[in-house]
């Protein structure tokens, strides 16, 4: 699901202010000039200030290329950069963010139109790839735990699962898409990054499905407690991304708080909290620091018939939907070769 055109709107949860950033189509971005498609209050030149996400050094974090006062930067990039690194602005990496950048201003707004999944993401992705996949003729198989290869030399002969072991033939290769800590433990001396990051999901049953600015099913706040509220149908949810500071605490008082700001986005009494679900993922992402980007891995790995996939590997994006594409796009390629 998807607006009809590319729009992001805005809610400034601290002030009541709404806004609604709108890109142009084609590669060059004259919305940036436009005072009615931008971030109140900013310039035309502090959006192209942000480039310099594209040139930023390994060890650059965002907060290091972006002035953390400007308009631009607390109402429109920072909500996008953590939602995207699952970092906050002092520790993500500038080097993954800056791709993202270059496809924000040169890529259209096609290329960077948001979409939500009708039903979630099982029944828009997981579901039609295993239904693929039987068209094929895989035998997808679940409850049989990867333990250990068997190493012959060079190359893998054999997968050793809880229920049994596969003989691997001369034709055979293997694609690992498997977190980090488990990819460590399989293969002997693999570097990877093995720090992660927090994300917490909040779910609110509401007595009415409830409209969002210019049709589109996202809001991104700014000054509040999460970056960005999704509605489908009658649930609005709330995504609290870089979340560690706030993992630990206790569901009630984490509703209670994110309903504060979902009531103020779509005008309901703050007191009245609805029925409400906690989600929360200690292991969102593996952590997207300048530290732990420099341990990524490649697809290929010191064994000839052993691929890598995962957003975790070092893809060139963020460890997002596009960046896990991505690996496993590159892993069958080299599989295949």
């Amino acid at each position: 699901r998807a607006p009809s055109e590319t729009v992001f709107p805005f809610l400034d949860v601290d002030t009541g202010e709404r806004w609604v950033v709108r890109p142009n189509a084609g590669p060059i971005p004259w919305w940036i000039g436009v005072p009615a498609r931008r971030v109140p209050g900013s310039r035309a030149s502090r959006y192209l200030a942000a480039l310099k996400l594209t040139v930023a050094g390994a060890g650059a974090t965002v907060a290091d290329c972006l002035a953390a006062g400007d308009p631009v930067v607390r109402r429109f990039i920072e909500p996008l950069a953590v939602a995207i690194l699952n970092a906050k602005m002092e520790d993500g990496a500038a080097r993954l963010l800056g791709p993202v950048m270059a496809v924000i201003f040169f890529g259209g707004a096609r290329a960077w139109r948001g979409y939500v999944a009708r039903e979630g993401l099982s029944a828009g992705l997981i579901d039609p790839a295993i239904a693929r996949l039987g068209d094929l003729g895989a035998d997808v198989r679940f409850g049989h735990r990867l333990s250990a290869f068997e190493i012959e030399g060079a190359r893998i002969g054999g997968l050793r699962f809880t229920r049994g072991t596969v003989a691997l033939g001369p034709a055979d290769r293997v694609i690992l898409a498997v977190p980090p800590t488990v990819a460590v433990s399989l293969i002997p001396g693999l570097e990877a990054p093995l720090a992660s990051r927090a994300i917490l999901n909040i779910h609110f049953r509401l007595d009415d499905a409830p409209d969002l600015p210019e049709g589109a099913p996202y809001l991104g706040l700014v000054g509040g407690v999460a970056q960005w509220l999704f509605v489908r149908g009658d649930v609005a949810a709330v995504t609290v991304s870089a979340a560690d500071d706030l993992i630990d605490d206790p569901a009630e008082a984490l509703a209670n708080r994110a309903w504060r700001d979902v009531a103020r986005a779509l005008d309901l009494d703050p007191s009245a909290v609805p029925p409400y679900r906690v989600v929360k993922e200690r292991r969102a992402t593996f952590a997207q620091i300048p530290t732990e980007v420099s341990r990524r891995p490649g697809a290929s790995t010191e064994f000839t018939n052993l691929f890598l996939a995962g957003d975790w590997t070092n893809t060139g994006l963020p460890a997002t939907i596009e960046g896990a594409v991505r690996s496993g796009n590159r892993a069958a390629r080299l599989a295949m070769r």
